[in-house]
């Protein structure tokens, strides 16, 4: 697989649950390679979700510390804000294909970050928001997507800021 590749919190999830047999280690094979290949991004929200999930929802839960050390370790995935340009183009993927909010600025974070591919089980595999492929990790092998998917990014579907510059006879 060439690009990169925005994974979601249920990703990161399966990849610290051993009790989740397949799904673990599927989310574990992703992740080692996503890691080997520098490929890996994420966003603040993915990463705020992962802790509350990974000390508050698992049973047993992390211990905060250690949550909290597998938040720092995946900044190093450089993630993406949630700022205005991430919930404008969020509106738009809400407005556009009907996803939830949280799953819409999932997938504008994906794209203001140049990700081809959204890793992720909580949306439908092959769709194509945005200009982001969505690749669910249990349903497609590392070796698969490498053999079978090349990510195209779209477009930004974000005009500039401001009028058109004019253009007279003589440009």
């Amino acid at each position: 697989m060439t690009g990169l590749v925005f994974v979601d919190t249920n990703v990161l999830l399966y990849a610290i649950d051993s009790r989740e047999g397949s799904k673990h280690q599927s989310a574990s094979d992703w992740l080692g390679r996503l890691w080997r290949e520098r490929t890996g991004r994420t966003s603040v929200q993915v990463l705020s979700e992962f802790f509350v999930n990974a000390t508050c929802r698992l049973s047993p839960g992390l211990p905060r510390e250690q949550a909290w050390e597998h938040v720092v370790a995946l900044s190093a995935w450089d993630p993406q804000a949630k700022d205005f340009l991430v919930l404008e183009l969020g509106m738009q993927v809400q407005s556009h294909h009907g996803l939830s909010w949280w799953e819409s600025l999932v997938v504008a974070a994906a794209h203001r970050q140049g990700c081809g591919t959204l890793l992720t089980e909580d949306l439908q595999h092959g769709a194509v928001y945005a200009g982001v492929t969505v690749l669910n990790p249990f349903r497609t092998g590392v070796q698969e997507a490498r053999q079978h998917y090349a990510p195209q990014l779209a477009p930004p579907l974000l005009r500039g800021r401001g009028r058109p510059r004019k253009t007279s006879a003589t440009d």
